[in-house]
């Protein structure tokens, strides 16, 4: 499993918001629902979209995807200066802005949502409404709003979307949940591939001859006994070599980089599965509950149960 395929596996979507959008001109709608990641891919018309916090706008045509980082609102419009009709808050409510009528915005059939079926705008939307420790690394590389051009990327899972967005057949949530799941994993690796992208240290070092073995190694087995010396004998260099060169290419040494990661596992594992707190300490690398909670709280500043707790 490489490094990006681990940090998607965790917080895989689980009833995802998921939708079709249809507007005419004018229009404008502000997203304010909280929502740590959504994924926008055009299908006709064009759309502008605008951080909240001053970020440019960025405006996408047919064939365009575009990711936008939570929590902070944005907003999607005609134009960029366009103000908003109605916002979307948390779960989902939509509310109309300055006196504009409710109606104006309304449900058009299974996962459709606007002012009319033929509307000149067409989008597709997929939101992640939950964010995981091991999302919140991917996401802590990713700027708060980024447009992939469709002449730079081509996915075949867009028209698969379109079809099976509007389908309301049993286990379509699920269906679509992973059809998410590939439109995102797709999109950003096409991303981190972009020469303009700031793609993560532990993604460029992934090139790294050495520095992406190791770092393959703490990923597929995190539980394994790991020291320096061990590491430094499976990449085939010295100790001292691989700290520094780690240290230089991932911005952390490799027994740091190992913690965080057995950490955020664990922290998925708690919210995620019934398994003891004992069992989680033993899947990612620690001898028992007791260490693991040790280290838990070091860095989260609570323990493994109450982590759990507030998750549920």
């Amino acid at each position: 499993m490489d490094v990006l395929a681990g940090l998607l596996e965790g917080p895989r979507a689980r009833g995802a918001f998921m939708i079709r959008a249809l507007f005419d001109p004018p229009w404008s709608v502000r997203i304010a629902d909280e929502a740590p990641l959504s994924v926008m891919v055009m299908v006709r018309g064009t759309a502008w979209i605008a951080p909240a916090g001053g970020g440019p706008a960025q405006c996408i045509r047919p064939g365009d995807l575009a990711i936008a980082r939570g929590p902070d609102p944005y907003t999607c419009a005609d134009e960029a200066t366009t103000a908003p009709f109605a916002e979307i808050g948390p779960g989902q409510r939509c509310r109309p802005l300055d006196g504009a009528p409710v109606a104006r915005y309304q449900d058009l059939g299974p996962r459709a949502w606007g002012e009319s079926p033929d509307a000149a705008v067409e989008m597709l939307i997929g939101t992640y409404p939950l964010q995981g420790e091991i999302t919140g690394r991917l996401l802590d590389a990713l700027p708060p709003l980024l447009v992939l051009p469709g002449e730079v990327w081509e996915c075949p899972l867009t028209p698969l979307v379109a079809e099976e967005i509007g389908k309301d057949e049993p286990g379509q949530a699920v269906v679509l949940d992973r059809l998410l799941d590939l439109l995102l994993i797709a999109a950003l690796r096409a991303w981190f591939s972009r020469p303009e992208a700031a793609a993560p240290a532990w993604y460029r070092a992934l090139g790294d001859p050495v520095v992406g073995r190791a770092l393959r190694l703490l990923q597929d087995d995190p539980a394994h006994p790991w020291t320096i010396a061990g590491l430094a004998a499976k990449t085939g260099v010295s100790r001292a070599a691989l700290a520094r060169r780690f240290a230089g290419l991932v911005g952390e040494p490799p027994m740091t980089y190992l913690t965080n990661w057995r950490l955020a596992l664990a922290a998925d594992l708690l919210r995620d599965s019934e398994l003891t707190i004992a069992a989680i300490a033993r899947r990612v690398g620690y001898g028992s509950a007791f260490a693991l909670s040790g280290a838990f709280k070091r860095v989260y500043g609570v323990s493994p149960q109450e982590h759990r707790g507030r998750a549920a």
